[in-house]
């Protein structure tokens, strides 16, 4: 690793550090993180993902990604909004996601308030202009006050298990924000 937080990947690449950890995250890192992701679904799915994460490994939720879509129905809104005490049920006993009563209900809850949103764009509002590419590791922040915005707007709106870091994760995700380092070889999106 270098003093900036960069990898050299074995195909010579240089990755952000965690997306040189494992395959799982090279993937990830080189084909989905920082990218803009648009779409209410899509930006469901993120949101309840980095919900799910919270106190755990982004890799174990990476991990079981196929298993969180098969088991909230490609993370329609519609479909979601509209489970029952039935299908908590369900998805609390599927050992291919992480069962957290906690969250298995907020994502329910949160799905039943954003089926009455245009979730891409109070999402998108919360973007900050562009920026330059932190240099290093130690350049990234976890909070930002875009974050702390967009959780308090989502809170006030209803949603749950949504605060200033998991805000600014699935800004990071979703390329809201480019936290690619300087030197990382993905390409500038945005």
């Amino acid at each position: 690793m270098t003093d900036t937080g960069l990898v050299i990947g074995a195909d010579g690449r240089p990755r952000c550090s965690w997306g040189g950890s494992t395959p799982d995250y090279a993937i990830y890192h080189d084909e989905e993180w920082g990218k803009p992701v648009r779409g209410d679904d899509a930006l469901f799915e993120r949101l309840t993902l980095e919900a799910f994460q919270s106190g755990l490994s982004w890799i174990t939720i990476l991990r079981k990604r196929p298993a969180f879509r098969a088991a909230f129905a490609g993370f329609s809104i519609a479909k979601v909004a509209g489970f029952t005490e039935a299908d908590a049920a369900r998805l609390m006993a599927d050992p291919g996601i992480v069962r957290n009563r906690m969250k298995v209900d907020a994502a329910l809850h949160n799905a039943r308030v954003a089926v009455e949103l245009d979730l891409t764009e109070l999402l998108w509002s919360f973007a900050p202009a562009k920026r330059d590419r932190p240099r290093t590791r130690a350049d990234v922040p976890a909070v930002t006050g875009e974050s702390t915005a967009m959780a308090k707007a989502l809170k006030k709106r209803g949603f749950k298990f949504v605060g200033p870091t998991t805000a600014y994760a699935l800004m990071q995700a979703t390329g809201m924000v480019d936290d690619h380092l300087t030197d990382c070889w993905v390409p500038v999106m945005r």
